[in-house]
């Protein structure tokens, strides 16, 4: 049985993404193992059919954390039987670039994003000069990878000439769209990383205007500013913070909305050619969104209609759309019957044969230079 280790920063909870690939692995024969860093915070981790494993770090933040983790993760690597290593975006590359360079084994560079694009990056002159360097030697060493849409693969092609597949992170298909609670307050639900970026500068202070309440199913760097935010706008009753959420809760959760946001400030590539993953959750749910009206997000509405795009984050135009699909029974009846249709084609099913796919046609290639 092909063996894979497949390495995160992350503590392997929440990361749903990685879930379904390990899974859809595992489950086409590949020994798989997941490997992440464990928090104090950690929950246990819950039996999958893949194996996993958590490294624990002293430092958890910042350059420290980073350097720590990286070496760990380098000794660890290099002791553990396996066919292929894979690289989760730069923050694991150096240490399997390395380790798979020393044993002469097979590597996959999988990009969720345009790492060095994030606005958490390119606001930091020196972050980003570090994160691209580190991009620039390593990347082009990496002639096998895949990532999620089609821009980022042709952005590493114009920049390294590598040639990247690309498999969207699309949810696996649930049965049928959970009937609303009815006897439930109407709510909009934000669910994802709280992190820089996502205009809760704006969202937040949109509640204000707005007659429901906002539902944030989510943690990250911003996560104290969104605090300090909703105390600052008076906006206490009118936003509810969950924090991390197991996947599975969330599921319970999201149907049960009335109506659901994506928003991305127009600051780097990243950003303005997102495609996050909670794009296609609320489709999955059967929940029209307010959506920002970016190139890839637009591209896949022209085609199934299934959220209201606006052209800015300014807080008037976030809150006139959110009421928008709360009073316009119409517009959200459309909307969301169009979501219970894209969901049959927008699902993991079409995406996973890509990616069994890619690694079998991978297990025929030599080994790297």
């Amino acid at each position: 049985m092909p063996r894979i280790i497949l390495t995160v920063t992350n503590d392997l909870t929440y990361d749903q993404r990685m879930q379904r690939i390990c899974t859809t692995l595992a489950q086409n024969g590949y020994e798989t193992v997941l490997v992440g860093r464990k928090l104090k915070t950690s929950k246990p981790l819950e039996p999958k059919s893949f194996k996993q494993k958590r490294l624990r770090c002293f430092f958890n933040k910042g350059f420290l954390f980073y350097a720590e983790y990286n070496l760990r993760l380098f000794f660890w690597l290099l002791v553990q039987k396996t066919d292929c290593f894979c690289a989760i975006d730069l923050d694991t590359i150096l240490p399997v670039l390395f380790v798979s360079s020393l044993r002469n084994k097979k590597r996959v560079y999988d990009a969720h994003e345009l790492f060095t694009e994030q606005i958490e990056i390119i606001s930091r002159p020196f972050v980003h000069k570090v994160w691209l360097r580190i991009e620039r030697f390593s990347v082009p060493r990496f002639k096998h990878g895949y990532t999620v849409n089609q821009f980022i693969g042709d952005e590493f092609m114009r920049r390294y000439g590598v040639n990247y597949a690309v498999i969207r992170n699309l949810p696996v298909l649930t049965g049928e769209v959970p009937q609303p609670n009815n006897k439930q307050e109407k709510f909009i639900i934000y669910q994802g990383a709280v992190n820089e970026g996502r205009c809760f500068e704006t969202l937040i202070p949109a509640m204000q205007y707005v007659s429901a309440k906002l539902v944030i199913c989510g943690d990250g760097n911003f996560f104290e500013q969104v605090k300090q935010l909703i105390a600052q706008y008076k906006v206490e009753g009118k936003v509810d913070l969950r924090g991390y959420v197991l996947p599975a809760t969330l599921k319970t959760i999201t149907p049960n909305a009335r109506v659901a946001v994506t928003l991305f400030e127009n600051t780097g590539l990243n950003q303005y050619y997102s495609l996050g993953n909670r794009f296609f959750d609320y489709i999955m749910a059967g929940v029209p969104q307010v959506c920002i009206g970016y190139p890839e997000y637009r591209a896949i509405n022209d085609i199934y209609n299934v959220a209201l795009l606006i052209d800015d984050t300014d807080i008037k135009t976030i809150a006139d759309a959110l009421n928008k699909l709360l009073i316009d029974d119409v517009l959200y009846t459309l909307l969301a019957a169009n979501c219970k249709t894209a969901r049959l084609q927008l699902q993991w099913h079409a995406e996973e044969k890509k990616l069994v796919e890619f690694y079998e046609a991978l297990s025929h290639k030599p080994q790297p230079v």
